[in-house]
């Protein structure tokens, strides 16, 4: 289930899209804080060079997009909440979460902050790709 709406985030109102998988939290965590892995199930992010390859708090870099680089730093990272936020060129990023549901499924969310708020379109494929990256690797 996929689903848009208006919430309250510790980085203020956001507009989250979100998509319920079935896969552990745990894996879904894994993959969104790899930085190798972004190109994987980001329809924006073609390359990544940062300075660890599994984010922290302050963790920066550059992400490479279609037609140029633009740096980014890590400005939240929660791991006992799994949320992490960050900046790109400066400006609020969207905030990455997932929400252990048992049973072997998770909500992965995005949270955009208001001037963001177009890049949802994105952010729903994103989260998509997702869910396909992480039902690959459950088959076994």
């Amino acid at each position: 289930m996929t689903r848009l709406r208006r919430t309250r985030t510790p980085d203020g109102r956001r507009l989250e899209a979100s998509h319920v998988v079935k896969a552990p939290a745990a894996d879904a965590w894994d993959l969104l804080v790899d930085t190798t892995r972004w190109p994987e199930w980001s329809p924006l992010v073609t390359g990544v060079e940062a300075t660890e390859r599994r984010i922290q708090l302050d963790t920066s870099g550059r992400v490479r997009i279609p037609g140029a680089w633009v740096p980014f730093r890590i400005t939240a990272y929660v791991p006992a909440e799994r949320r992490w936020s960050w900046r790109v060129l400066g400006l609020p990023g969207a905030g990455h979460r997932v929400d252990d549901l048992g049973a072997n499924r998770c909500r992965i969310a995005f949270e955009l902050p208001p001037t963001a708020t177009g890049y949802a379109p994105v952010c729903l494929r994103a989260l998509e790709r997702l869910e396909e990256v992480l039902e690959q690797e459950g088959i076994e």
